[in-house]
């Protein structure tokens, strides 16, 4: 099955892809199918399981639905016609989707949190109603698969995605066996594969203009980050910090004396920046999670700003490179972490960075292997356990971490020749049985770890 790269990196909002842009994504798709079927309801309701029961109201989870039950969706959020919106949902107890009748719904009663009973296909379930005169005439499971995929459980079942790609492509490597085999076999690149399997769907013009629209959006959230200042929303009293510490670092500028490891906290202030405005419900993108969302573009970032000779016209092939490692790793294991914890997020996003990094520094298709494998495998076993539900802490700080590890690893992997014990198929599948194993209440429903150490809280 073949993702694209405007899948695996999507335009939305904040804080969560897989509990506030899937949930409004599957609010749209019910609409459509209230719709297309003429269903002549009158009253909608959700119930929530599983960990989008236990979070939704830190990652709001209920204005995602309420809003996309509204006709919202996240590609075209508009934050101040939102608020407008949410005010007239809350006073008339309706929402009033273009091109249907109004529908009945209050956000306090039909929208339901429930906290016992887990949908067996994904732990992040929700359950859409459509009723009339209090007889259900549709219901619709949908599951938040991660980085705002939504399926059904037909489509689960049947392993198949609603937005993936099922036209043949060149180049259709499912693992990074194949990928590195075809690689070899045809004398491409990563980037070169991605791009051959990307233009049979699009003209390289739209390909080209579309991946400059994912890295301006991403670069301008790192630096609308850095113009922002005081107290995240969600009760935590999370100050921001990407200013304060980009605002230093601006002033060491041209010192003399500065340690070399200061380039930490650059790369570290760029993907705080972006984290924070993802916390803060801002517009971002997907790379592959918004909890996730920091890490590739701070390690592009870094390259950009810091590298000696770096190239401008090198995004697109270390965009082409992070998108097809985020590939693999969604088709044999997870990015979700209501599924395989924080290694599913922050854990990719690292092994994304570092293989994107590795390509424009001009490392072979075997050292990029090399270069995300070394960044995923020291993620494994990471646990996802936000305090209060939101994606702040340990969110936020994670990202600038995975970052630099991303750095870390692909720089490492540019001093040997590409070969490695651990392969990224192994690394990839040995996360899928660690998140399989691990216990619940560290996979993103704040009920062990940090969630609940934290005496404040």
């Amino acid at each position: 099955m073949f993702l694209s790269i405007f899948e695996i990196f999507k335009i939305g909002i904040g804080p969560s892809s897989s509990h506030t842009m899937g949930p409004m994504v599957a609010a749209e798709r019910f609409l459509r199918t209230l719709k297309k079927n003429s269903i002549n309801a009158t009253h909608l309701r959700c119930s929530l399981h599983g960990s989008l029961a236990f979070t939704g109201r830190g990652h709001r989870t209920d204005q995602a639905i309420t809003l996309g039950l509204d006709g919202f969706i996240p590609s075209e959020f508009d934050a101040k016609i939102a608020k407008q919106a949410e005010t007239r949902i809350a006073a008339q107890k309706t929402v009033r989707p273009d091109g249907h009748p109004v529908y009945q719904f209050d956000p306090a009663t039909d929208i339901v949190f429930d906290y016992d009973r887990i949908l067996k296909d994904h732990a992040n379930g929700m359950i859409l109603q459509a009723l009339k005169d209090g007889n259900v005439l549709h219901e619709q499971i949908y599951y938040s698969t991660g980085g705002g995929f939504v399926q059904t459980p037909e489509e689960m079942s049947a392993d198949t995605d609603p937005t993936a790609r099922k036209q043949k492509v060149l180049y259709p490597f499912r693992t990074a066996k194949e990928m590195l085999a075809m690689g070899n076999a045809c004398g491409k690149t990563i980037a070169e594969l991605k791009w051959a399997n990307e233009t049979i769907h699009m003209t390289p013009d739209e390909l080209t203009t579309g991946i400059a629209r994912i890295w301006n959006v991403m670069n301008a959230c790192i630096d609308t980050g850095f113009e922002e200042s005081g107290i995240l929303p969600g009760g935590l009293n999370t100050r921001r910090r990407a200013k304060a510490i980009h605002d230093e670092l601006q002033e060491e500028r041209g010192n003399n004396m500065a340690a070399p490891h200061i380039i930490n906290d650059w790369i570290a202030a760029y993907a705080i920046s972006v984290n924070e405005q993802n916390a803060a419900g801002a517009r971002v993108v997907t790379a592959p999670t918004n909890g996730a969302a920091g890490v590739v573009p701070a390690t592009l970032r870094y390259y950009l700003d810091h590298v000696p000779d770096a190239d401008q016209n090198k995004i697109t092939e270390f965009l082409l490179t992070a998108s097809a490692i985020g590939a693999l790793i969604k088709s044999n294991a997870s990015i979700s972490g209501a599924e395989v914890g924080c290694q599913g997020e922050v854990g990719s996003a690292s092994a994304m960075a570092a293989a994107g990094l590795c390509a424009v520094l001009g490392g072979t298709n075997q050292q990029i292997e090399n270069a995300a494998e070394i960044a995923l495998e020291h993620h494994l076993g990471m646990t996802c356990d936000p305090v209060k539900g939101l994606v702040q802490a340990p969110c936020i700080e994670r990202n600038g971490l995975g970052a630099i590890k991303a750095v870390s690893a692909a720089s490492l992997s540019l001093r040997g020749d590409g070969t490695h014990l651990i392969s990224l198929d192994a690394c990839i599948e040995t996360m899928r049985q660690t998140g399989l194993d691990m216990n619940s209440k560290y996979k993103e429903t704040s009920l062990g770890g940090l969630a609940v150490n934290l005496p404040a809280c």
